[in-house]
């Protein structure tokens, strides 16, 4: 089981120091990854018809992902994941093109976790269609999966042609995992046909969240993919219980088969407890107490 942490964006924003310092912290308490958001714009919610949905406006800052996974790349040895990197509002050759150089400057520690978004503000900014968005990134994950394994791609889609051309550097393995956030029976599906692994955040500990795991194995098998290859990751908050609650959960999750736990000081939505404090120190010490809590159990 690997076990990685959110990025607390939104409350550190873009300083260089402190990327840099969360990052080296992460990497020195021994977790295996960083995991970020992804969102391009925000605007103001207020006065808005329609209304925007969603926690975030123009002033929560978010770095392009791939940028700064770029710059600890260069600083860190740790793992990077999108969590989730909202793909059909991005060119899927340019996003397999970044993933690929990504891959090569972090030797394989990148895990592309995408989703279809909320924010239909974000695609009209980005001159792409609000509507298909999954259909769309279904066909994405193809192309994108073609040219990382490929020097030379013929790709004649709905949404997609390329012409016997290709992206250079490719990832040395041929591939970069792509994970799926959401929890619509479509998402299920695309993970059961084209995934590596499972990003689920609805569930708390539960036969709830067991029996989405057994459903999702039993569509990987009818899809004649072997489900035990399939990851499953789940974020853990260090806002709600106690170190002996945490080991607890972290047991259950183990016995559930789940592949990745990320741990979440700055996530409050849903079944998800964020902390009180907003500082670098705050976050650091959430971290650091969740990390020594189980780390007898990795």
């Amino acid at each position: 089981m690997k076990i990685g942490v959110v990025y607390p964006q939104t409350e550190l924003g873009g300083d260089p120091a402190a990327v840099r310092r969360i990052g080296k912290a992460v990497e020195d308490l021994g977790f295996d990854y960083l995991l970020a958001y992804d969102h391009v714009l925000g605007a103001e919610h207020a006065d808005r018809t329609p209304p925007l949905p969603g926690p975030y406006t123009e002033l929560d800052p978010f770095h392009d992902p791939f940028v700064m996974f770029g710059f600890l790349a260069g600083v860190t040895k740790l793992g990077f994941s999108t969590g989730v990197l909202i793909l059909a509002q991005r060119q899927a050759v340019l996003v397999a093109k970044q993933a690929a150089s990504l891959d090569v400057l972090c030797d394989g520690r990148f895990r592309l976790g995408v989703g279809v978004g909320w924010n239909e503000l974000e695609f009209v900014g980005l001159n792409e269609n609000f509507r298909n968005r999954g259909r769309r990134s279904e066909e994405q994950v193809q192309v994108m999966q073609k040219l990382w394994a490929d020097p030379h791609v013929e790709f004649i889609g709905k949404w997609h042609r390329i012409e016997d051309a290709g992206i250079n550097p490719r990832p040395p393995s041929g591939r970069v995992p792509v994970w799926f956030g959401g929890h619509h029976e479509l998402t299920l599906q695309r993970i059961a046909q084209y995934g590596d692994g499972w990003m689920m955040l609805a569930y708390p500990m539960g036969q709830q969240a067991v029996a989405e795991f057994d459903r999702l194995r039993r569509m990987v098998e009818a899809a004649g993919r072997d489900p035990h290859g399939i990851g499953l990751e789940v974020w853990v908050s260090t806002g709600a219980g106690d170190p002996q609650q945490w080991r607890e959960e972290f047991r259950f999750w183990q016995r559930a088969g789940v592949t990745h736990v990320t741990v979440a000081s700055t996530h409050g939505r849903g079944v998800h407890a964020r902390i009180a404090g907003r500082t670098m120190q705050d976050h650091i010490a959430a971290i650091t107490q969740y990390r020594e809590a189980v780390a007898d159990l990795l």
